[in-house]
């Protein structure tokens, strides 16, 4: 993609709020019409931190062998993680992704052993249980996205005593907020079911630049939103079927 072709910043974030209250159908052909420009949107125009975040605080926390550790990306987008992952010496990655395109995008790393589409909360998560050392998370948790219900899903994917790491961007709407307070809210009763303990949580001061922000202002008025990550290590107990333990 040439600099050329990048969208500045009012318009990227213009495009994105074009498409506030989407629902999760919606959203994957946005994602499907928009995945070639994605990583120059993302990354270099809204200065998406968050891969780079989730990366490091998980080499905080993981103590296993790398390069036979076995990873799952959930919401893989282009594959901004298993980018960054492999330069840490991972090598087994499986990316799920809603957008056909998206994963075209993915592919064209050559970094996934498997890519498999889900419009996740709609259809199941097409892997296989109690198989993954990593599951990873980022960015995909919210309206229109990927629903609280799949943080189960994430946990049943994981092996017992693997590690669970999400990280979402705090978005300021009053829908985002009741989404952040249901996603913690789930979390915490997960813990209280025995499904998997705390490993650690961290906020972040810039996840990346609003993409809600006003866009009749100078492009230089630069206002970020924070971000939350967490990290669960799955029970050693655990069956592997969390769907049957909710209440």
């Amino acid at each position: 993609m040439s600099d050329d072709r990048r969208r500045n910043l009012v318009e990227v974030r213009n495009l994105l709020q074009s498409c506030n209250g989407f629902n999760s159908e919606q959203t994957r052909k946005f994602y499907d019409n928009n995945a070639e420009m994605y990583e120059q949107d993302f990354v270099g125009t809204l200065e998406y931190q968050a891969p780079h975040a989730l990366v490091d605080f998980l080499l905080a926390h993981f103590s296993g062998d790398h390069s036979n550790a076995q990873v799952l990306d959930v919401a893989c987008g282009s594959g901004l993680v298993a980018k960054l992952m492999v330069g840490q010496g991972f090598k087994n990655f499986v990316g799920v992704d809603c957008s056909e395109q998206m994963l075209e995008e993915a592919a064209k790393t050559e970094l996934y052993q498997d890519l498999q589409r889900a419009l996740l909360g709609t259809e199941p998560l097409p892997v296989q249980t109690n198989k993954f050392d990593l599951v990873i998370l980022v960015g995909g948790l919210g309206v229109g996205f990927v629903p609280v219900s799949v943080v189960r899903e994430l946990c049943d994917a994981a092996k017992p005593g693997g590690l669970i790491c999400l990280m979402r961007g705090n978005h300021s709407s009053s829908d985002e907020k009741e989404f952040g307070t249901n996603l913690e809210r789930e979390l915490q009763l997960m813990e209280d079911e025995g499904l998997w303990s705390r490993v650690a949580v961290k906020h972040v001061e810039r996840y990346m630049l609003d993409p809600q922000g006003k866009t009749n202002k100078q492009e230089e008025d630069r206002v970020y939103i924070t971000g939350s990550l967490y990290i669960y290590r799955k029970s050693s107990s655990s069956d592997g079927n969390s769907q049957n333990k909710k209440m």
